[in-house]
């Protein structure tokens, strides 16, 4: 095993030498990047429709509405309490293709690897990818490798597209929102961020904290099943706030938040504080915003808590025609204006 700067251990690649390195070859096309698709993607992620390599591959949706999604990958570091890049490509994009109500089925994956990279490192994060994969019951089906010039940094970025399928009779979305609806969040905010911010070790923090990375699929579907849910959103990048200004936006109505009730653990509260970042705007990488018939938010509630990414869940908001946009109400009874975020608190956490 070979142990990198970060103190992760990343055993050999099967089939490929221990302490290779990704060179440019690996993505001309030739001999050494068909050994890599068979010595390392086909051995993690081989299935019959991968194991074809195909241009395209062929898939059977079956009954239901295709839904597809896709996002890019560049977190740093590589590797994080909580999660790695691999898993957070595939918990990022079926987590996307929940919150429509689609069954996450297929995913594709695209490498870009910066030349200098261990082939051990990739190799780690191929094995986490699988197994999230597997675990949120996707499969990989096609896929594409480059490799870039050699950089300061042992970097790779990955870009996942997801296809899943949304049941005929289920429709989810903004029109379907009406004032008096309830806020259910599934558990405390900013994990992800404040993780990334501990890993990239330029600060002298005792805490421990971990990402909250995780899929989402089967309680997004538990909450449909418990039903009167009118749509859900993750919140990742600008947080719990951003993602509800979006909502007012598509709405055009208002939502009030309790500030007493928005679940936020005390070493998030500890690490932003000495940050100077907010909670509410931290990135969340395993936490879905569900707005449902107010009679059915106590049972929505108690369907989440049924899934070990639901056991905080719990009602922290309210919808109402006006005022307009998204509004705290602090402990004190007044209500704070929440705006969307201008930029980025802290760059490259997914």
């Amino acid at each position: 095993m070979s142990r990198r700067a970060d103190g992760f251990e990343a055993p050999a690649v099967r089939g490929l030498p221990d302490g290779d390195r990704v060179v440019m070859g690996h993505g001309a096309g030739g001999r050494k990047m068909h050994r890599l698709i068979r010595e390392l993607f086909l051995a993690e992620f081989g299935n019959p429709v991968l194991n074809a390599l195909g241009d395209a591959a062929e898939l059977e949706p079956g009954r239901g509405r295709p839904a597809v999604s896709t996002d890019s990958y560049v977190v740093q570091p590589l590797f994080f309490p909580g999660g790695d890049i691999g898993k957070l490509s595939v918990c990022g994009t079926v987590n996307d293709l929940a919150m429509a109500g689609a069954v996450p089925r297929w995913l594709t994956v695209g490498f870009i690897l910066r030349e200098g990279l261990s082939l051990a490192a990739l190799g780690r994060v191929c094995r986490s990818l699988a197994a999230t994969a597997r675990a949120a019951g996707v499969q990989v089906v096609t896929g594409d490798t480059k490799v870039i010039e050699r950089g300061e940094q042992e970097e790779m970025y990955v870009n996942t597209t997801g296809v899943g399928v949304i049941p005929a009779r289920l429709r989810l979305g903004p029109a379907r929102v009406r004032p008096g609806d309830a806020l259910v969040v599934n558990g405390p905010l900013g994990e992800h961020e404040a993780a990334i911010a501990v890993a990239r070790g330029g600060y002298r923090f005792r805490a421990r904290v971990k990402s909250d990375c995780a899929a989402l699929p089967r309680l997004c579907e538990g909450l449909v099943r418990a039903g009167g849910v009118r749509m859900m959103r993750d919140p990742t990048r600008g947080g719990f706030a951003t993602t509800l200004n979006e909502l007012a936006e598509a709405t055009g109505l208002g939502f009030i938040v309790e500030e007493k009730l928005v679940p936020v653990s005390r070493t998030v509260a500890g690490v932003a504080a000495l940050l100077g970042l907010d909670p509410l705007y931290m990135a969340n990488e395993g936490k879905v915003i569900a707005v449902c018939c107010p009679r059915r938010a106590d049972g929505l509630v108690a369907a989440a808590r049924r899934f070990a990414t639901g056991r905080q869940a719990r009602r922290v908001g309210t919808v109402v025609r006006e005022p307009a946009g998204v509004w705290l109400r602090t402990r004190l009874g007044s209500l704070r204006r929440l705006i969307m975020l201008e930029g980025e608190q802290l760059p490259r956490i997914c």
